[in-house]
């Protein structure tokens, strides 16, 4: 056979070839099949390589991040200014210091309802030796305050304006703190109160305020990290996040973190959970006191119980003006301090925790100075004195009426979620699809749960009101669809149970919106868990992290309180109520982050890890999947 004749032959066999496969694809074609969804591959672990993650704790005005072989983090203020887009431009800044509910009528009367709750107990307790402490008067320090006239020091202020002759788009932390109105700059805080800063002013859009995010984050990776932007795809994230979370700022979040910026994974985890892990505590109830809220859950073997979240929407930044209100009661002799002023705000701020102190012992007046450093101007020194002032300050703490705050929900609870149409195999879907003999069998063990509870509640009736009313209770753990407090008007759906609906209609009323004080909501929290033994074990390691309750006195003022108003029934089984201000002697503001650390080094939470890859394939769905608590 001739080389042509071959051709011929090789090329027929080529065309019988694709012919067969044709008359499959027609078969395919047409033969119906169902459609099923990609399935979610299971993590391959992988080598721990602690220089190559990122560990980022997002706070309302603190932002701490570093790699998880570093000792400490980076800290810098939660901040950005952004240049005017045009000359002219009115210029905005978002308010530290200042509140929505403050300006009310009744705001006035409610502070001096608190004020006069705050000197009743300050002369209840005792002093160590036995005496009762004699009040201060503030009319008394403001006739002396009044006369206090500032000094000009020799040296000029130290504090200048940020140089913004290069003008740049923006600016981020003490540079962005620091730059003056003039210059034609916005100053944005992207988070609040543990949220995303979301309003309907400039720049309070989902979506503006997580650019602001995306450019802090990344210019201080970039500047304190020695990341660049183009490195960043060769490293992995871990993302602190509240306790009580916003699913869908999570989720925007972690997009952010994989498509946005780059990174290669990431993770997220609760700050409570990592609170435990960054001073070894196997059992505790976290209290976590930042600059903007406080919030309270119990932890149990690397898991929070979602029963016992609470979260108070106060924190160290309500003391301060707090503070500042007394003090002006008392003729604060610096006149021209305001509120909105963020020079006078950081002051303040500093006022603040060099003075105030929950020492019972320390009491009459006292001689104290300050210097102001405006930028530009020159130092002045002012010497004055503060009596109570001090004290009844951080005690707002546990009298929350202290800070007039009116029309604004001050508790709020775990939310059942709302579901997602990016995440069809939620659990509504779930209570929408399970069978009776499921929906009777969970209602009967609800049933007996709330009997007992019922029964325990009656035999400690020296609890306290708020504790016992808004104890709507439910077998510890993140197993199942959340119920807890304040989510009974989700509840009124099919396949949830009619009697829970019922006891938590009667108990949330009584419970949301209220502004419990500190102890009480500790108290509330431990309550919540399921069984005596848990509540024994959270009694007895009670942790307080943040930079919230930096006190003198702090501890042995909050484990009083504590002791004096827990159950009868509880004060026999307890052996000691230990309060931990000062975990292993080392600043409480770390603690979180450097649990975030101890979950990267630790081999089961390799698994955890979301790629971006994943993310872009299944999106929310991975956060169901391989989050380290229930989604």
């Amino acid at each position: 056979m001739t080389p042509i004749e071959k051709d011929k032959e090789n090329g027929k066999e080529n065309d019988r070839e694709k012919d067969k496969e044709k008359d499959k694809e027609k078969e395919q074609r047409g033969a119906k099949r169902p459609i099923v969804p990609a399935t979610i591959p299971e993590s391959v672990p992988e080598q721990i390589r602690t220089n190559f993650i990122v560990v980022m704790h997002p706070g309302s005005t603190t932002l701490r991040l570093g790699r998880a072989s570093s000792m400490l983090p980076i800290s810098l203020p939660h901040c950005i200014a952004r240049r005017h887009k045009s000359a002219g431009q009115p210029c905005y800044e978002d308010p530290w210091l200042l509140r929505d509910g403050l300006d009310r009528q009744e705001s006035k009367e409610q502070r001096q309802h608190g004020l006069k709750m705050v000197e009743q107990a300050i002369w209840s307790r005792k002093m160590s030796n036995g005496a009762r402490r004699i009040p201060t008067q503030p009319d008394q320090l403001a006739g002396y305050n009044s006369r206090v006239k500032p000094v000009a020091l020799e040296s000029s202020s130290s504090t200048r304006w940020t140089n913004v002759s290069h003008k740049p788009e923006f600016l981020i932390g003490d540079e962005a703190l620091h730059v003056n109105k003039a210059e034609g700059y916005n100053l944005h805080w992207p988070m609040r109160r543990g949220r995303l800063n979301i309003h309907g002013g400039p720049g309070g859009s989902l979506s503006a305020v997580l650019a602001d995010l995306e450019a802090i984050w990344m210019q201080a990776i970039h500047r304190y990290l020695d990341i660049s932007s183009s490195d960043v795809k060769y490293y992995r994230c871990i993302l602190l996040i509240p306790d009580i979370y916003n699913r869908q700022h999570v989720k925007e979040l972690m997009n952010m973190l994989l498509t946005g910026m780059g990174f290669a994974g990431a993770m997220v985890h609760q700050e409570s959970v990592c609170a435990s892990f960054g001073c070894g505590l196997s059992c505790a109830c976290v209290v976590d006191i930042g600059d903007q809220k406080t919030s309270i859950c119990c932890v149990e073997d690397g898991i929070s119980h979602r029963h016992t979240r609470l979260f108070l929407e106060y924190g160290g930044s309500d003391v301060t003006r707090c503070f500042y209100l007394l003090m002006q009661r008392s003729g604060f002799p610096y006149r021209e301090c305001q509120l909105a002023n963020r020079m006078n705000a950081l002051l303040l701020q500093q006022l603040k925790e060099n003075f105030c102190h929950l020492d019972q012992d320390i009491s009459g007046f006292q001689d104290h100075e300050f210097q102001v450093r405006q930028p530009d101007s020159v130092a002045l020194l002012y010497q004055f004195k503060l009596g109570d002032e001090k004290l009844q300050a951080p005690m707002s703490m546990f009298y929350p009426a202290v800070f007039g705050i009116v029309g604004q929900r001050m508790t709020l609870t775990q939310q059942r979620s709302q579901g997602d149409p990016e995440d069809p195999y939620d659990e509504h879907y779930l209570l929408a699809t399970q069978s009776k003999q499921e929906q009777a069998a969970k209602a009967v063990a609800e049933r007996k749960a709330l009997a007992k509870h019922s029964a325990a509640d009656s035999e400690g009736a020296g609890a306290p009101a708020e504790a016992s009313e808004g104890a709507g209770r439910a077998p510890d753990g993140d197993q199942g669809p959340s119920r807890g407090v304040g989510e009974t008007h989700h509840l009124n759906q099919p396949g949830a149970p009619s009697l829970l609906s019922r006891k938590l209609k009667l108990a949330s009323p009584h419970f949301e919106g209220k502004a419990l004080g500190l102890d009480k909501a500790v108290l509330h929290s431990i309550d919540c868990c399921s069984s005596e033994e848990t509540k024994r074990k959270m009694y007895s390691s009670i942790l307080v992290v943040g930079g919230g309750l930096l006190f003198p006195g702090a501890q042995e003022f909050l484990q009083h309180r504590i002791i004096n108003k827990m159950p009868p029934s509880f004060r026999r089984l307890v052996e000691t109520v230990e309060v931990i201000t000062r975990p292993k002697d080392t600043d409480p503001r770390l603690t979180a982050w450097k649990g975030g650390v101890v979950l990267a080094c630790l081999d089961t939470a390799q698994e955890l890890w979301i790629h971006r890859r994943e993310w872009e394939r299944f999106g929310v769905r991975m956060l169901r999947e391989r989050a380290p608590f229930v989604w």
